[in-house]
């Protein structure tokens, strides 16, 4: 009930850190969350920290909106979000960012969280959600890595 990918980007960790860690930005890049915005007083990243995305499910719908807490907040090294569903965490996303050669290693992930509906969610439709979730970090994080390597240039 979790998966990983990994990307060079040919930019600083920091540089990488600052595009993970604004969530405003979450709709440049990623294929199901077309936007998100800092709610209840925040307004940027940090542990407790909570924001709204506005999702597009499969990137054809239900369209919805999810809150957020912010669970890891590491400049230029980590940065993760929990999704809340009645306050509780149902899914963690995380990015891992590790310097490497002449830039960073990122990893996006995600992690379900351990309980009976979930469990039998994926062991029905699993293969399915986690191919799109696969797709979506690649897509996500090719999308980070060209305007990132741009900026560094």
């Amino acid at each position: 009930m979790h998966d990983a990918v990994t990307v060079h980007m040919s930019a600083s960790p920091d540089q990488v850190w600052a595009l993970v860690s604004d969530v405003t930005r979450i709709g440049s890049y990623s294929p199901e969350t077309f936007e998100a915005q800092w709610i209840e007083g925040a307004t940027g990243p940090a542990v407790g920290a909570k924001f709204r995305g506005h999702v597009k499910r499969n990137g054809i719908g239900p369209i919805y909106w999810t809150t957020c807490v912010v669970s890891t907040c590491v400049p230029g090294s980590a940065f993760g979000f929990d999704v809340l569903t009645g306050g509780k965490a149902l899914n963690t996303w995380a990015y891992r960012i590790e310097p490497s050669g002449d830039g960073a290693d990122v990893t996006e992930s995600f992690r379900l969280a351990d309980t009976v509906l979930l469990k039998t969610y994926w062991a029905l439709l699993g293969w399915a959600r986690g191919k799109t979730n696969r797709k979506g970090m690649q897509a996500t994080l090719e999308a980070i890595k060209a305007e990132v390597e741009q900026a560094a240039a």
